[in-house]
């Protein structure tokens, strides 16, 4: 089967987690897809396969050699974000992609265009995977899990390139920063992990935001506006003025590279209560504790100039920087972007400008860079990915494996 085959497997498994859940997973509809990989495991002849009542599966690829080599394993996600649907997911390839303008959808007129994402210049020729532009695609994440998969079913049928054991895991809520929460490091058993969760071919990271999630709940007073002078509390102004008060160059929309931001991912509001939630990140853990107290800040003043329980702000923090742990072992990124040149691709290490599992798995004993899968535009019905990327990714997972033999 191939990457592609798999791939649209997959992304037919509605996936979608949901960030009000406090089960795990999230939505019982992963564990659908869970116990399909882990059917698909025993076919290939995996061993040690197991799958918890969380959705975390985990599986071996014994070792072919007695040479003492590291155990190291891969891991992807089984969700798709809460952001936009993943059910009933059409995809489509557009071979030979000539670099015009791609209609996704004719009828709602969706058209995913070069000029409004240019570096779909860069995949010319190339055979792209889209949708139909009423749902994401689901390359984040599944395109890694079809990329883990291909390359096990590659080493089974290759037995020539030696190996010691290989690791393969996948988990349930990365996208609601949950996707580490139980996973149990020690029972993996690898030195050091990969997850393939990246984007855009060549890409490598082993540094990420620090992150928070903010909940801002604002009560108001609701009396009858023909006589609310003096009276009258609006929350949903309040939240507005909140709003108002943080720095609009400092959003997602305004930010690159190593910059932070602010991000207003959603508000409710009537004149009796509202609500605002925000993700926080920076990569620098002083300047990301810098953000927090501004919100702090501004809440307190809030509270000054309204009865004091007006504004009440929820502080989550989710994952941190795994820098501070990996670098210590750079010898795990080096492997990686080897292989990479290896297989002629030109490696692309830079920070996240998000997060991964590996972030939390790193703090948890399990040092655990991030490798591209080769999509574009996650979480939005502009979501495309090239066939060729995904091949690419399947190469360097194998070429990895090659060359800690060698090592």
């Amino acid at each position: 089967m191939t990457v592609v085959n798999r791939f649209f497997n997959y992304v037919s498994f509605d996936t979608q987690s949901d960030e009000t859940a406090t089960a795990t997973p999230s939505t019982a509809k992963q564990m659908v897809l869970a116990k399909a990989l882990k059917a698909e495991a025993e076919a290939m002849g995996l061993t040690e396969i197991s799958l918890d009542e969380h959705a975390y599966l985990m599986a071996t690829l014994p070792a072919n050699t007695e040479a003492k080599i590291p155990t190291i394993g891969f891991i992807a996600h089984l969700d798709t974000s809460p952001d936009m649907s993943g059910a009933n997911v059409k995809p489509r390839i557009v071979e030979n992609y000539d670099g015009k303008d791609i209609l996704l959808n004719e009828k709602e007129n969706i058209i995913l265009s070069p000029s409004m994402f240019p570096e779909l210049r860069n995949h010319i020729g190339e055979d792209l995977i889209v949708t139909d532009g009423t749902t994401l695609l689901g390359a984040d994440d599944k395109a890694g899990i079809a990329e883990i998969m291909t390359a096990v079913q590659y080493l089974i049928d290759h037995p020539e390139i030696k190996h010691g054991k290989i690791r393969i895991a996948f988990n349930p809520d990365e996208e609601i920063g949950m996707g580490a929460s139980k996973f149990d490091v020690e029972k993996f058993g690898c030195e050091w992990a990969y997850t393939i969760d990246g984007g855009e071919a060549g890409e490598l990271e082993y540094e990420n935001f620090n992150a928070a999630g903010v909940k801002v709940r604002i009560k108001g007073r609701n009396v009858h506006p023909g006589y609310a002078k003096n009276k009258m509390l609006n929350a949903s102004l309040i939240a507005l003025q909140l709003a108002g008060m943080l720095p609009p160059q400092e959003r997602p929309e305004h930010t690159e590279g190593y910059e932070g931001f602010f991000h207003l991912t959603g508000m409710t509001g009537t004149v009796e209560e509202a609500t605002l939630s925000y993700i926080v990140r920076d990569h620098d853990q002083d300047k990301f504790e810098r953000r927090l107290k501004r919100l702090q800040d501004i809440t307190a003043y809030l509270n000054t100039i309204y009865p004091d329980d007006t504004v009440a702000l929820e502080i989550k923090q989710q994952y941190r920087n795994m820098r501070e742990i990996v670098e210590p072992k750079k010898h795990i990124v080096d492997l990686a972007e080897n292989a990479m040149k290896e297989i002629g691709l030109t490696p692309l290490v830079r920070p996240i400008r998000g997060g991964t599992d590996g972030a939390q798995l790193s703090f948890k004993g399990l040092p655990c860079p991030n490798i591209f899968a080769g999509g574009l535009n996650f979480h939005g019905r502009y979501e495309w990915i090239p066939v060729q990327s995904m091949e690419k990714a399947v190469k360097v997972i194998v070429k990895i494996v090659e060359l800690l033999n060698k090592i």
